[in-house]
């Protein structure tokens, strides 16, 4: 008796915990894009993958370039999904190119590991798949990131070289030895040494070739040591951008999202 007498209660704060999370989702204006949200059996991962695909209001005929945005740590491919995402896209216009936000896990760090091949994943499977069903230009393709999506964009580039038109990182998770690195982000001391992004630039600084390349980092980053690291091996090749105010958070992502944005459409009307 006394759980049916409570069951009207919790029928009404799950209606208001519903109705709360309605309302958000509704409240975000997508400024005319429609976003679609595709699934892929993965090979490469080992496992079934959903990645969203954002197509902006202002969608010119033709072919479209393509932006493969890789999300941070304990992220997914709905993570930048806000209204600061969808303004910034808006305000590119015409230029604004297709944008496919893949899921990879909350700590693959976006390389081939021995379990998960995340590179691959995303090389041969993701592109191939959104070229094909959004009709995107397979030869107009950048990739970039935010935190450990920003170590994917910088790490996938650099085992293809020559493939994108820019790779941009947003607060990337750079580090220079082993040692440091975040907990899982590697299987161990070989496999840092194979995706040593810092370490390959340094001792080839053309390693990226003509491909556009940015970088930007809050002040007060963490990650401040191998963002700095990275622009001094890259020097005039990469367009950087570290003492912007902030640190490793949501906030600071959604303020730059507009540079972001015109980042992107440079690199596209340039390829």
């Amino acid at each position: 008796m006394r759980t049916l007498r409570l069951l009207p209660l919790v029928l009404v704060v799950l209606a208001i915990v519903v109705g709360f999370i309605v309302e958000r989702a509704v409240s975000i204006d997508r400024h005319g894009a429609t976003a679609a949200t595709i699934e892929i059996d993965s090979k490469a991962a080992g496992q079934r993958l959903a990645t969203t695909v954002v197509v902006p209001g202002s969608r010119p005929s033709g072919k479209q370039p393509l932006l493969v945005f890789l999300h941070g740590r304990n992220g997914d491919n709905a993570s930048e999904l806000d209204d600061a995402f969808y303004s910034a896209l808006a305000s590119v216009g015409s230029k604004a190119p297709l944008v496919a936000f893949p899921d990879g896990g909350d700590h693959g760090y976006w390389h081939n590991r021995a379990r998960h091949k995340w590179d691959t994943y995303v090389m041969r499977e993701v592109i191939p798949v959104v070229v094909k069903r959004f009709g995107a230009d397979p030869r107009r393709v950048a990739i970039g990131g935010i935190s450990m999506g920003g170590f994917g964009a910088y790490d996938i580039a650099l085992h293809h070289p020559g493939r994108f038109c820019a790779v941009a990182g947003h607060s990337p998770a750079l580090w220079s030895i082993a040692g440091e690195t975040a907990a899982g982000a590697f299987d161990d001391a070989d496999d840092f040494a194979r995706n040593d992004v810092i370490g390959a630039v340094r001792a080839n600084p053309d390693a990226y070739g003509n491909t556009r390349l940015w970088v930007d980092a809050g002040a007060t980053d963490p990650f401040q040591p191998g963002v700095e690291a990275l622009v001094q091996a890259l020097g005039s090749r990469v367009s950087a951008h570290t003492q912007w105010p902030g640190g490793h958070e949501d906030s600071y992502w959604n303020e730059h999202w507009p540079q972001y944005a015109r980042c992107y459409a440079r690199a596209f009307a340039a390829c």
